[in-house]
């Protein structure tokens, strides 16, 4: 296990590398100027313009540029917000948690749901079940977020007042309200990723249930159950590992309609701000962050590969 880990890290120094090449080369693209931002009201005086590009290194060529912040990055220097005027760094420490409790909660919430359904709809083919696993599954596919979200709030909230309708409250103030104003958008973001989840472990299954030793296990007089899930779910678990890591990746990068619609105050919600106000720094933090956190999941999933099937170690 430890010169496979070792190979997976040696392959994802230089993906980051040219994921940071990228980044700040596509920064450099935007429009407008950092000086004449960070300037104000002073925009019109050159030494002031000049003094702020010096304090950012604007004077200097690209490639310098780029040597000095990936040297600032590698000491966990993530730049300084032109918006808020806080550093970047602390900006997103302070929306991750958020957008992290958020992610995990509506992960689970589409594992629970998607996983047993599909083993249910791949074992009961082509009967009831199946029909009507896969027609929910489609409908949580077709239904926006947003639009989910909205009749949520119009049920849980305005009619029942079971749940508040918007807003964040920190686990550590108050777990029970944390919980009551996330349940909500996490299920949301939960039942689209439930039936991709679904739909997934389905056709892996379906797959698996057909090979040989499936028909050996049961030729042995296996109960049902056993051949089901230790041989046939080991073995399709692992496209649905892909998936799901892929998945998580994209939750934990900030859902940004659901954020919107509920207030959250998450990544997705940091994001749009900071393109609006034209804050490439944060931007530059946050794309940074994302591409660290899906490159962290490839690398679990490939140890989760191993777990499920140790056959794939030396593949």
């Amino acid at each position: 296990m430890g010169g496979f880990l070792l190979r997976r890290v040696g392959q994802i120094i230089p993906t980051l590398l040219f994921v940071s090449i990228l980044i700040f080369g596509l920064q450099q693209l935007m429009p407008g100027d950092p000086a004449l931002i960070l300037a104000g009201e002073e925009r019109g005086d050159p030494q002031v313009l000049a003094q702020i590009r010096a304090e950012l290194n604007l004077d200097r060529p690209i490639h310098e540029q780029y040597v000095l912040w990936l040297g600032n990055v590698l000491q966990g220097d993530l730049g300084f917000s032109w918006r808020i005027r806080e550093p970047v760094g602390k900006v997103i420490l302070e929306k991750l948690p958020v957008t992290v409790q958020l992610g995990l909660m509506a992960f689970a919430i589409a594992c629970l749901i998607g996983i047993p359904a599909g083993i249910v709809s791949a074992v009961r083919k082509d009967r009831p079940a199946d029909w009507i696993a896969n027609g929910i599954a489609l409908a949580g596919i077709s239904t926006p977020n947003f639009w989910l979200g909205i009749m949520m709030i119009l049920l849980f909230s305005v009619k029942l007042g079971w749940l508040p309708p918007s807003g964040y409250v920190p686990l550590v103030e108050d777990w029970r309200q944390s919980l009551a104003t996330t349940i909500m958008p996490a299920f949301v973001l939960g039942t689209g990723i439930a039936a991709v989840l679904m739909r997934h472990t389905r056709s892996a299954m379906v797959q698996a249930m057909a090979q040989d030793y499936v028909r050996t296990a049961r030729a042995k007089g296996l109960a049902e159950r056993v051949v089901v899930a230790k041989h046939a779910l080991r073995n399709a678990l692992v496209p649905v590992v892909t998936l799901g890591a892929l998945e998580l990746g994209t939750l934990l990068s900030g859902a940004v309609l659901t954020e919107q619609v509920f207030t959250i105050p998450g990544f997705g919600k940091l994001i749009v701000d900071a393109v609006f106000n034209r804050d490439y720094p944060v931007v530059q933090g946050v794309v940074l962050v994302v591409a660290v956190i899906y490159v962290g999941l490839n690398l679990a999933a490939d140890v989760l590969y191993v777990l499920i099937n140790p056959r794939l170690r030396h593949a």
